[in-house]
């Protein structure tokens, strides 16, 4: 007797393009495209690969979610352009 219904095994998955996250997959297609555009392939193909490289070390077995939490905290915040809490002097015209 098969079940009616189905329960998903792991809901927690990240979405995949093809065999990496969404993340990898920019962090690949962004550099390879613009190795195209500039005409430099080979250039944009090995920085294509050491993104993709260098963000599956970072993460290593960690959400995407930390790496912008990194950020966050150890990037200035005219680097990253992240929310910040407002001035003091701007939080009474905030609400």
């Amino acid at each position: 007797m098969t079940d009616k219904y189905q329960v998903p095994q792991r809901l927690d998955d990240p979405e995949l393009i093809g065999l990496w996250t969404v993340d990898e997959f920019l962090a690949m297609v962004v550099p390879f495209g613009w190795g195209i555009l500039s005409r430099h392939i080979f250039i944009g193909l090995l920085i294509a690969g050491v993104a993709w490289f260098g963000l599956r070390k970072a993460k290593a077995g960690r959400a995407s979610s930390w790496l912008l939490h990194a950020a966050y905290w150890y990037l200035p915040g005219s680097f990253v352009r992240l929310k910040l809490t407002p001035p003091s002097h701007c939080r009474l015209l905030a609400g």
